[in-house]
């Protein structure tokens, strides 16, 4: 038992910071709640220190009786997770400041990021679904932390749509429960699994099969903003705390992305040899082809800063789902092109939001065109928002760009050509509205020339982004070489 706890001692030095967290805050009251944001980053560093540990003591394994399973896929998206909660805290320690419940707060975010965790982890439907409503709930939260009206409609349309995502996902999980009679992936003894029924299953079962995964990939495909579950992206980021909408436009896709790759590449075999393949070859390329688009077109549109990075994140969900896709046909690179990619992703769009949020405080304004001549008031901020949006268009010498070849290449050698061809199409789409953004910044001229300076905590995490949107897309190797190692575990 100890050495089980052991494997998921990170978890519970997250939770137990968030414990820590919410009883200084009850101690301190009104006095000096500064030190509550470097509380959560020590238990953060406390999390990365215990899984340093575990990797140099070769701890992985799976424990708990096959439900959890410390591998390199479980570590890859640990520290994944780590790193951009850590950023979100380092970022929006001051402007958490002006809210009322500073330690609510943190203390959410930490349990929203253990949560996380042991989704990335989790191969059993039982602990899947408890670590996924952990993340959703304290999610649903921090949508309404803001208490004027934007922020209340953001809660309510989260929670109840999300409310309804979950027990979609709950009635796919019974479902396929009562056809396999067991709700492990994998079976770490021999003994049955959904894994084994969906490989040497009769022929029969592939419809009840396909219907369970149907209510599956629907519930999942809300946690990633796919289309049609992307109906509240755009609503919420514009009603959520900037610092909020940030952790939710990439800790949320990746949790949700790490858990299909675990429920379809390991637990349904993804190939051209399982009972269910071809289904959903055809059909994750088509909601990924739907989802570029549909992103991309709405995006156009947008005046509202946030909600253009809310439609451009349903694109990008779309972008991701094609290395999904790849794999459901059999490539060797798509489960890591996924990995890849939502890696970068968190850097980009981390990026972005962090300079949004540091020049919209100091504005008071989230409309486009308010950021005319932000070259001339914010160089450092406008370098970056700039920087990131390149890298968001696909452009290199971006992490970006690598990315959208790597997942490029994974469905030309799946023979989806088509689909590539649809993401270069959607990728010159967005080039149009992420460089109109650009172009604003750069050549409009400013109705204020007063200076916008972020503040130190918040520069930080502005140039930690931006440095890894430019080390990835000059030297990529040492990331894909982690990714490949994560998806080996599948």
């Amino acid at each position: 038992m100890l050495e089980d706890l052991d494997r998921i001692g990170p978890e519970i030095v997250v939770m137990v910071s968030a414990g820590i967290i919410l009883m200084v805050d009850l101690v301190l009251r009104d006095r000096n709640r500064g030190w509550l944001p470097f509380i959560a980053l020590a238990g953060l560093g406390g999390a990365a220190l215990w899984t340093v540990t575990l990797i140099l003591r070769d701890r992985e394994a799976v424990t708990f009786s096959g439900t959890y399973s410390l591998d390199t896929f479980s570590i890859y998206f640990i520290f994944l997770f780590i790193g951009v909660s850590g950023l979100v805290i380092l970022a929006s320690a001051d402007y958490v400041r002006n809210l009322h419940n500073q330690g609510e707060f943190w203390a959410l975010l930490l349990l929203a990021t253990s949560g996380m965790m042991l989704l990335g982890g989790a191969r059993d439907l039982i602990l899947i679904f408890i670590a996924l409503e952990l993340t959703s709930i304290c999610q649903y939260a921090l949508a309404a932390f803001v208490r004027d009206g934007k922020g209340s409609e953001a809660g309510l349309k989260y929670i109840l749509l999300g409310a309804m995502a979950s027990a979609v996902i709950l009635y796919g999980m019974a479902f396929l429960f009562g056809i396999a009679g067991t709700t492990k992936l994998v079976s770490a003894d021999g003994g049955a699994s959904i894994s084994a029924l969906v490989l040497e299953g009769d022929p029969g079962t592939r419809a009840a099969l396909f219907a369970a995964a149907v209510l599956l990939a629907g519930g999942l495909s809300f946690k990633v903003a796919l289309v049609p579950f992307q109906m509240w992206v755009p609503d919420v980021y514009e009603g959520a705390a900037t610092p909020v909408a940030a952790f939710l436009s990439v800790g949320s896709k990746a949790a949700g992305f790490a858990v299909i790759l675990r429920v379809f590449y390991q637990g349904f075999g993804f190939g051209p040899d399982n009972l269910v393949s071809s289904d959903w070859a055809n059909i994750f390329a088509a909601v990924a082809a739907i989802s570029m688009t549909a992103g991309n077109v709405m995006a156009l549109v947008q005046t509202d800063i946030r909600r253009l990075l809310g439609y451009s994140s349903i694109a990008q969900a779309g972008n991701i789902a094609i290395g999904v896709a790849a794999i459901a046909v059999g490539s060797t690179l798509g489960a890591s092109g996924v990995t890849f990619f939502l890696a970068t992703y968190a850097f980009t769009n981390l990026g972005a939001f962090f300079a949004i949020l540091a020049i919209s405080q100091r504005i008071g304004s989230y409309r486009i065109k308010d950021y005319a001549g932000m070259v001339r008031r914010a160089p450092m901020l406008a370098a970056v928002l700039a920087f990131s949006f390149v890298s968001l268009t696909g452009l290199p010498p971006t992490a970006g760009f690598v990315a959208k070849i790597y997942i490029f290449n994974a469905a030309v050698q799946s023979d989806l050509v088509w689909l590539v061809l649809v993401g270069v199409l959607n990728s010159a789409v967005s080039a149009y509205y992420y460089l109109r953004v650009v172009g604003h910044m750069y050549l409009a001229e400013p109705e204020d020339s007063s200076p916008v300076v972020p503040t130190p905590m918040l520069a930080s995490a502005l140039a930690i982004t931006a440095v890894g949107v430019l080390v990835v897309g000059l030297a990529p190797t040492l990331l894909m070489d982690a990714a490949q190692r994560a998806v080996s575990a599948l």
